[in-house]
């Protein structure tokens, strides 16, 4: 049953940065609902808390970041945040 219940956690956090991930620019939202689409399944804890702290930026940062107009520095570029940038470019 423990399984079952992190899964139920698990699923509702996930629909939560969906619904977060939903932004006032077209190219982020359809970078996001790809991003989802593709890898949501395999998407772990560590992933979900990565990806809060990347929808907390603003759309100009995360846009710029997205699209490669500016790189990502300090925490926003340790290993574990440039392989999270590499997925959602990926897409």
């Amino acid at each position: 049953m423990p399984h079952l219940f992190t899964s139920s956690l698990r699923l509702l956090e996930l629909r939560r940065l969906r619904w977060r991930a939903r932004r006032g620019r077209l190219e982020n939202d359809l970078i996001f609902e790809r991003f989802f689409s593709r890898y949501e399944t395999a998407l772990d804890g560590s992933d979900i808390e990565i990806l809060r702290r990347i929808l907390a930026l603003s759309d100009d940062v995360l846009s710029n970041i997205l699209l490669m107009r500016i790189h990502p520095e300090g925490e926003w570029a340790t290993p574990e945040m440039m392989r999270m940038w590499a997925r959602l470019r990926s897409v």
